[in-house]
Order: structure tokens, then sequence, then C-alpha cells
């Protein structure tokens, strides 16, 4: 099948016309001028004869001499002086002068022929009207294109200039894509593809549908920049198929969402987003248990820490979306908080049936024991997750005692504050790197989850602790797809710490589905781990972010790239791969995608011993010290590289003294 046509406006109008000669090759383009000055030559000619004899003769023998005499005089000169070369639509002054010195010479030629010499039967004076005649026509003529097609020439010019967008998918969305791109008038439709065999070949709105397969060479064959996936009710399998299919290819890839989010109803430009890598990433959903959904959130009085963060944002989405009595938003970042507090208000209020939610902000760290012990003794929750958290890497090994007071002693203060509230459930975010730890902060999240466990040992209070453990949520904070987009966007470099980096990546919707679920099925010091699929290499992330973007890749095999990867060696406590799970044989549960582990545990004695000398040496500031008693307490802590922490190490160079 060949190639289109780039997009035309509808034949039988002005601008179809337009388009028509703007695609004829310019010999042809030539041809008509002349055969236009032809017709033109033997109007005059007749207009003239007309005002001599004051009748309109038929140009026959002898007039038709004069005519004989017009062509071979009038299309040399005006081949000569240029006139066929210029371009009508832009004829300005330089144009005319060059008109008027063709028609001087020729009015002199064809004077010196029909008034002096004269043509038997032919009037003395046609020598002289006609030159006139012809100048007038010929340069009306140019007038006339410069006027008409000026403007349509330029519109359609804008037109072929705007990006060349095929739609992937040729179904109901497809086509109110389609429809939405030619109201907009700001992208240049130039076909479907699809998967049907039934549609390839056929034409959609005057567009062909092309198969998937052909796309290598139609491409680059229409000037394809964009490709917009009209696929709302594909399975996230398939949407995997056809991304890693396009990522090769120079093509800006955009999508729209899923048929939940259509739903309400048209389809328009604003419903396309970028496409983000966990469309790439993500998995194929696993319909939620609503009985684990709701058991322990719905009516209840819900509270969540580290409300304003990534996670603990989308855990305040869901849970809000399953209709408890109250929602407890716990944050100590004013600003974060009140983000997630109007974001969830408006939600509430536009949901007719979401009226008895109640959503309250409260500013508090959960380092403060006393605000923590009012909040959960005045408001008496049902069900607390503990999302607050300091995580990323190198911040909190360049600032241990902090990042230990926030995580460890944060979920110290939160879970004893809830035990003497009467919480009944306290769930622990935690995560993959407090498997075998080389950092501080992934030390201090296993820490956490010691501390837990070993409340949940003494079984002194009616509140069950559990935890979640699981890896890298796509797109929060710290994590690399935020930044990777960040430096696609400015041009990159994009960094990425070490070629063989793998990950565990979920996105955050589901690991908050998931969370829930998990909290749900919980006897008391629990571990859940979810299940994170396969590793990804970051490399590899960076370079499919880099490709869906509609770059190219920058190395030594195509150093004519858009971007490259710059590899910057790993940082503080960073590990080359993660881990889930500290022993064997995770135990399932009642959910496809949530284990149990089987881990060793620290007698709550042995555990509050090694925290009153951790609290010590983080008075001190003694790094070293505090590394000591964390390998002791989190079993597998292997600290790699010197410690790093600002206020241990100090300044490098002496600090120059105040100038009096």
């Amino acid at each position: 099948m060949s190639p289109p046509r780039p997009e035309a406006p509808p034949p039988g109008t002005d601008e179809g016309l337009a388009s028509a000669l703007l695609h004829i090759p310019r010999p042809v383009k030539r041809a008509l001028a002349v055969s236009v000055d032809i017709a033109l030559c033997v109007l005059a000619v007749w207009v003239a004869l007309y005002l001599r004899l004051e009748v309109w003769l038929r140009l026959e023998m002898p007039y038709l001499w004069a005519v004989i005499g017009s062509v071979p005089i009038a299309i040399p000169l005006f081949t000569r002086f240029g006139l066929y070369r210029a371009i009508f639509r832009y004829a300005g002054w330089n144009a005319m002068l060059s008109l008027g010195q063709a028609m001087a010479l020729y009015g002199l030629f064809y004077a010196t022929v029909f008034t002096a010499i004269s043509v038997p039967g032919v009037p003395r004076s046609v020598g002289v009207i006609q030159p006139l005649l012809l100048f007038v026509f010929v340069g009306l003529s140019r007038l006339l294109v410069r006027v008409w097609l000026g403007g349509l020439y330029r519109k359609v010019l804008a037109r072929e200039e705007l990006p060349g967008v095929l739609i992937y998918g040729a179904g109901s969305a497809g086509r109110q894509l389609a429809a939405a791109l030619a109201r907009s008038g700001e992208h240049r439709l130039l076909g479907f593809i699809d998967d049907d065999p039934a549609l390839q070949g056929n034409s959609l709105d005057g567009r062909n549908v092309y198969p998937p397969a052909s796309l290598h060479e139609l491409v680059p064959s229409i000037g394809a920049t964009d490709v917009l996936l009209a696929l709302p009710s594909a399975s996230q399998r398939r949407r995997r198929e056809i991304l890693e299919s396009l990522r090769h290819l120079p093509l800006h890839v955009r999508t729209l969402p899923g048929m939940a989010d259509l739903a309400a109803g048209r389809v328009n430009l604003s419903d396309l987003r970028e496409l983000d890598i966990e469309d790439l990433l993500g998995r194929e959903p696993v319909t939620p248990d609503g009985t684990l959904l709701n058991k322990l959130v719905r009516d209840q009085v819900v509270a969540v820490t580290g409300a304003g963060g990534s996670i603990g944002s989308e855990l305040c989405r869901q849970i809000a979306a399953l209709r408890p009595h109250t929602l407890l938003l716990i944050e100590q970042s004013e600003y974060a908080l009140y983000a997630i507090h109007q974001e969830l208000t408006r939600h509430v209020d536009a949901d007719a049936d979401a009226d008895a939610v109640e959503i309250v902000p409260l500013l508090a760290s959960v380092q403060d024991e006393d605000r923590m012990r009012q909040i959960l003794q005045a408001w008496q929750p049902h069900t607390l997750y503990h999302a607050a958290a300091y995580k990323h890497v190198p911040l909190v090994e360049h600032n241990a005692v902090q990042g230990l007071r926030n995580n460890v002693w944060g979920t110290w203060v939160t879970a004893r504050a809830a035990l003497d509230a009467g919480v009944r459930h306290m769930v622990l975010i935690s995560t993959d790197k407090a498997v075998r730890p080389t950092n501080i902060m992934g030390a201090s999240k296993r820490l956490a989850e010691l501390v837990l466990q070993a409340l949940a040992e003494r079984r002194d209070g009616a509140t069950t602790f559990s935890m979640v453990r699981f890896g890298n949520v796509l797109g929060s904070t710290g994590s690399v797809v935020p930044l990777f987009r960040e430096q696609i966007a400015a041009g990159g470099p994009v960094t990425v710490t070490h070629p063989d980096i793998t990950r565990f990546f979920m996105t955050i919707p589901e690991a908050a589905q998931l969370v829930i679920q998990a909290g749900a099925m919980a006897e008391g010091g629990d571990v859940f781990v979810l299940d994170m699929g396969e590793p990804v290499r970051i490399v590899d992330l960076a370079q499919r972010m880099i490709e869906l973007s509609g770059l190219q890749l920058k190395n030594e095999q195509q150093p004519w790239g858009d971007i490259e990867i710059r590899i910057t060696g790993l940082r503080p406590g960073e590990k080359l791969y993660e881990e889930l799970l500290i022993g064997d044989n995770p135990l399932p549960t009642r959910h496809p995608r949530i284990l149990r582990a089987q881990e060793v545990r620290l007698a709550p004695d042995t555990l509050l011993g090694l925290l009153e000398q951790l609290e010590a040496a983080m008075r001190a500031n003694d790094v070293n010290a505090i590394r000591a008693l964390l390998q002791q307490a989190v079993q597998g802590y292997q600290p790699s590289g010197e410690v790093v922490d600002w206020l241990h190490s100090g300044p490098q160079d002496p600090i120059p003294a105040a100038q009096a």
C-alpha cells in the first residue's frame, strides 16, 4: 500500500484547490503558467480587435496573425526575465518590475511588426493596444494568484508543518480522537494503525488504516512524528507489546487513559497524556479482594502518617474511596498536608454519596510523642497506616541521626501511642532496602520492623502490628522515573549510577491497594512481602524512556543521537540490586500477590537494650558506633564505604574566621 499524501483540506474548497496546486511538481506548475500566458495573449488580441473595430470577431485569418505573432515573442521574453522562476503567491515589487521590463521589450517588438511594418488585414492600432492589454492581464493574473492563493498556501504550509500523527487503534476511541484532532488544528492526522486485518487497507474519514508491520517503512515515508495510542480497553500485556514495537522508531508516543477514565463521555485532546514508564513496566491488574479492602477501612476512623508523601497520599486516596467514617491526615509538611487535604476534599464534595467521609488534616511529626498521643487519644482510630519515613538513600547516609530518629524512633513513638490509644491495627510501610541493607536508610527500616515485631511479641495490648515490604514505586519522590523525565526534558544527559544496577518496580496505586489488603490479613508481627515481578535494569529503563519520548539514544554506535546515558558511579550506601526476603520459603496468603515472610525477630528486652545504646550514640553523633550497633541489631547489615555523615566528618577545609 502506498503512503498517503500529507493531510489535505476537503476537495472542492479553496483550501483544497490550494493544497492540490501546492503538491503539483514545479515543472507542471511552470507549464500551467505558460499555458495561462498563452491564453492571455489570445485574449489580449481579441479584446484589442474589439476596442479597435467595436465588434466581437472570430479569431480567424487574417486576425489570427496577431495571435501567431504574440505568443512567440511573449513566452521567450517572459522566460528570459524569470517570470516563470518566481513563486506567484509571493510576487512583489521586483516581480512586477521584471514584468514591466519584459512587456516593454514585448511592446517594442510587437508594435514594430504590427504597427510600424504592419500585417495586411490587421489594424495597425492593435500593435499598440494589445501589448498594453497583455501587460494589464498578465499583471492582474500574478496579483490574483498572490491575493487568492497566498493566504491559502500559507494555511496549507502551516498545516504541513504541524506534527504528523498516526493513531494506533481504529476503534471508537480512535475515531473520536481523530475528530478531536480535526477540531483542534494542532496536529496533522496521517492515518490509523490497527491490528484487525478486517480494517487494514480500508479508509476511515479519508485516512488509510495500516497494519503494524508496515510502521518501519511507513513512518519515514509520510513524515510521522507522533503516535497517539487509542487503546483504552487493551490489556496491559498487549500495551507493553505495542510499546516495545514502537520504542525503536523516532516517534513521540502518547496515550489515552483506560476505559474507566474515559467512561464519562467524548474523547478530547486533553485526555491525552505523556506515556509513563509504568505503561511498559506495569503488570496485569489483579482484581482486589473487596472483603480485604473494606475490613479495616469502611465506616472506620483511619489514620495515615506521612499523608502528604507519594505513598501516603495514594493510600489516602484509596482509603477515602472505600468510605471510612473519618480519615486523619497526619503530616509534618504544611504544604504537603494542604495539597492532599484540598485534593481529597474536592473529591469528597464531588461525590454526593460520600458526605459522611470526614477529612481531618493534622500537622504533626511522628517523632513528637506528646502530639501523636494527643491525636490518637482524641480520635481513637481503628486502623493506622504508618507511611512517614525518610527514604532517600544518599540523604539519609549523609544525615544518619535524623534518618534514624524519623524512621526508627518515629515508628516507636507512633506504635506506643497507638497501643495506649487502643488502635486495633497498625500497618508499617516498609521497603526492600530493609533486606541485607548496605545503607542506614535500609537498616533503619528493618529496625523499625523489629520494633513492631517486638511490640507484637509482648502481646500486652489490643493493637495488631504488621508491616508490608515492597520495592520502588514508579513516580514516588526519590524514584528514578521523575528524575529521568526531568533530565530528558532538559536535553540530557540521563544519569545512571551503574550499568548493572537493577530495581523492583510497582505502580503507586497497586502498591497502596496491596498494602490495605495485606494489613487486613495480619495476625500480629507479620511481615508481608508484595510480589514485585522481575527486577528491571535501570539503564534499560532510561533507554526506554528516551526512546518513548521520540528521541534517539546517543552512544558510540549512534554518535548522532539526541540524549546520552552517563554512568556516574554508585552513591553512598547504594546497592547493585535489592531483595525482598531475608529468609527463604515465604508463605502464600489468600491474595496471589501478597506473601508472608518468615524471618528472625529480636527479643523485646534485647531490642530495648540496643535502642538505648543507639540513643546514646545518636546523642553523641558517633556514626561509627551507630553503624556497629545497627550491625548487631539488623541481620545482614554491611555498610558500604566510609562514613559520609556531614556532621560526623565536618568541613574538609578550615572555615575562615569572620572579618572584623
